[in-house]
């Protein structure tokens, strides 16, 4: 009886290892190892090294300060193994990003560096540029199937909101503005979450409205509407006005130009409200006609505050329009600047509060010229070869509606090219899986189901 017993148990141990050595033996490592990179590099991106912090402590900056070198550390040795990961089979998708305009835009951004006001400073931001920017870059690269992509985009999603949500209702003080803020006490209430400012936790979360609204429409029916419910949920407690108009509204025009055929009705379109938001934000301060129609509008001609601001960055462009003041580094010497009379606060603002005018200022009239032609002017025409050969519309969707935002979140906020940035990281992304999806299948598709 004992004997048989010991004998049964030998059996059943044996077959269990055998199914797990099945299961090993069908698992890919160096996929697993892709798919892990992908997650990674998002939550490094999304949640950061520094999540939830305090923002009544005066001593936050040098607190933050004191640990960059562990971000430039984790982004430059994940987008090196991120490189290394898809150049044995995504060699050919890399050399297409080796174009006349991005070796201009590379070659331009150097000569910056150069001719920088702070020299050192623009070196060091750049190089977390790059690495960050690379990460973003190859992501589409890294998941093998449609579906790992998926899982990866949607498990990092929900990871990032639970933490979010995690932070709303155990520790409010670290995800909550408050009263006892340093620098802006006036935005108690407002939802972050595991972000600094309320600035970025709301565009983050309409960009996962978009997320959640993909993986809905392409049968995660689970997955996809949680994401989509959270996010929304949480971008309107984010009480970030500029997001929670934009959501909905770039839905609708992505969609719209979706069913648009003609690639010069897509462009106007896409860049005609584009322009005029523009005119209507930096141009109300430039010239008084511009000035009088944004005052006849519902709205507050200041924008909180930015038009000031708006003044003081286009008196910079003035001073140096074609070098710039240098790649994210005039506004920690703001302080020296002049603004007019009753406007002195402007040079205490961390941007210009306007991607395109804030380009402007660092890396000068040029090296807005290229970013424009390479991340405003190229998506669209890539989307449209999406479209033409039939290759993943859906995701293609998703790519063509994160650039938009990204384009029109641009009048109000500074983002493109700023670093680690969420949104920036966000919408390169987005850029780079047009490009790719123009030329290849962004990922391998998958082998039907036996």
């Amino acid at each position: 009886m004992d004997r048989s017993a010991a004998d049964m148990t030998d059996v059943e141990a044996r077959s269990l290892g055998h199914a797990l050595h099945g299961v090993v033996a069908r698992l890919n490592v160096v996929n697993v190892a892709r798919c892990l990179v992908a997650v990674a590099a998002l939550l490094l991106v999304l949640i950061t090294l520094d999540p939830f912090q305090d923002l009544s402590n005066p001593d936050i900056a040098t607190v933050v300060g004191g640990r960059l070198a562990t971000t430039y550390i984790s982004f430059g040795l994940l987008g090196a193994v991120a490189v290394l990961l898809t150049l044995t089979t995504d060699a050919p998708a890399l050399r297409s990003l080796v174009t006349p305009l991005h070796l201009c835009l590379f070659g331009w951004m150097l000569i910056n560096l150069v001719f920088s006001g702070s020299r050192e400073l623009s070196i060091q931001r750049f190089v977390l540029a790059v690495s960050a920017t690379t990460l973003a870059v190859v992501l589409p690269l890294l998941p093998p199937t449609p579906r790992s992509f998926n899982l990866c985009l949607g498990g990092a999603a929900l990871v990032l909101l639970v933490v979010c949500y995690l932070g709303i209702f155990f520790a409010p003080q670290y995800s909550i503005h408050s009263a006892l803020d340093i620098t802006e006490p006036q935005l108690a209430g407002d939802w972050r979450g595991s972000f600094d400012h309320k600035n970025i936790a709301s565009p983050v979360m309409s960009i996962l409205v978009y997320v959640g609204i993909y993986l809905s429409a392409v049968g995660s029916f689970v997955m996809g509407p949680a994401i989509a419910l959270l996010a929304g949920i949480f971008l309107i407690f984010t009480g970030g006005k500029t997001s929670s108009v934009l959501c909905l509204a770039i839905y609708a025009v992505a969609s719209l130009v979706y069913v648009t055929r003609s690639l010069w009705l897509k462009r106007i379109i896409c860049f005609a409200p584009l322009i005029v938001m523009n005119l209507l934000t930096v141009g109300s301060v430039m010239t008084p006609v511009l000035g009088s129609i944004t005052r006849a509008l519902p709205v507050d001609p200041t924008f909180t505050g930015r038009a000031e601001v708006w003044e003081f960055a286009l008196s910079a462009v003035a001073e140096k329009p074609i070098t710039g003041h240098g790649y994210a580094a005039f506004w920690d010497g703001a302080a020296e600047g002049k603004t007019t009379q009753g406007s002195e606060w402007a040079v205490a603002a961390a941007h210009s509060h306007n991607s395109y005018l804030d380009l402007a200022v660092t890396i000068g009239l040029p090296g807005l010229l290229l970013v424009i032609l390479i991340f405003v002017w190229t998506p669209l025409r890539n989307f449209q070869q999406v479209q033409a050969h039939n290759r993943s519309n859906a995701l293609g969707k998703l790519f063509l509606t994160i650039w938009l935002f990204g384009l029109y979140f641009g009048t109000t906020e500074t983002f493109l090219l700023e670093r680690q940035n969420p949104v920036w990281f966000m919408f390169a992304l987005a850029v780079a899986g047009l490009h790719f999806l123009a030329r290849f299948q962004c990922v391998a598709q998958m082998k039907p189901d036996r």
